[in-house]
Order: C-alpha cells, then sequence, then structure tokens
C-alpha cells in the first residue's frame, strides 16, 4: 500500500509541474512597426536579422530552453558554440540579457523596437503578443 501512496504522489507531482509550465510568448512593443514571422525571429536573435533588438534572458532557463530549441532549432551548447564562432571572427555579438521575465517585459516596453520571449503567463498589457511556443 505505501508504494501505491507514493506512486500516485509522484504522478500527482508530475501532472501539476507538467501543467504549470505555461506557454513561451514572443513579445514585441505595441506600437512596433514590424510583426515579425517565427523565422524573422530566429534570425533576429541569431544576429542575421538587425531589424529588431533581441532581448535575451540570462543563464538557461526552460522559458530560454523552449524558445531556442523550437525557433533556432538549437540547444544550450550548440547555441554558445555559434556565438563563439561569431565573437571570435568578429562578425557578431549575441543579444542583450536580462533577468528573467519581468526584465524582458519591462525592455521591450520602453523600446518599440525590441522583441524578447517569455513565459506566457508573465504578458502585460504593456507588449503585445506575435506568437506562442508550446
Amino acid at each position: 500500500m505505501k508504494i501505491f501512496a507514493r506512486s500516485m504522489a509522484a504522478i500527482a507531482l508530475a501532472v501539476s509541474a507538467i501543467s504549470a509550465q505555461a506557454g513561451v510568448a514572443v513579445i514585441a512593443h505595441p506600437a512596433a512597426a514590424k510583426n515579425p514571422s517565427q523565422a524573422e525571429v530566429a534570425n533576429i536573435f541569431l544576429g542575421k536579422d538587425k531589424s529588431l533588438t533581441g532581448i535575451d534572458q540570462e543563464g538557461w532557463n526552460p522559458v530560454k530552453e523552449n524558445f531556442y530549441t523550437t525557433v533556432t532549432s538549437k540547444n544550450e551548447s550548440q547555441l554558445k558554440s555559434y556565438w563563439s564562432g561569431l565573437i571570435f571572427t568578429g562578425k557578431g555579438q549575441p543579444p542583450a540579457s536580462v533577468a528573467g521575465d519581468a526584465a524582458v517585459v519591462a525592455k521591450v516596453a520602453a523600446d518599440p523596437n525590441a522583441i524578447g520571449y517569455v513565459d506566457s503567463a508573465a504578458v502585460t498589457d504593456a507588449v503585445k503578443v506575435l506568437f506562442t511556443l508550446p
């Protein structure tokens, strides 16, 4: 009976963790003239498109992982390698990064040329959602 109870508790914990994860919202300033597609957003965050300023999140967290693996098809090590090559050759710098969802929302809300990504639960009326990732 103890094993059954522990198994049920573990399953309940896993289900609540999965359901607590919200999607990732790609956000822009409400007055932004451009509404980039997912492919264009990938190019912005990979330094290939300078039409908007990408605002990245510091560290590697679930939101950042979901964004980069879905939008750019790069995991953490691939992204580090990509930027190392560009920095070494002088061909590019990674996007500026800030600490957490609230900082990304504040930065994007303050700059009509900024674009970022946050947990969809962190979106406020100060920004517009371009698209949401699962």
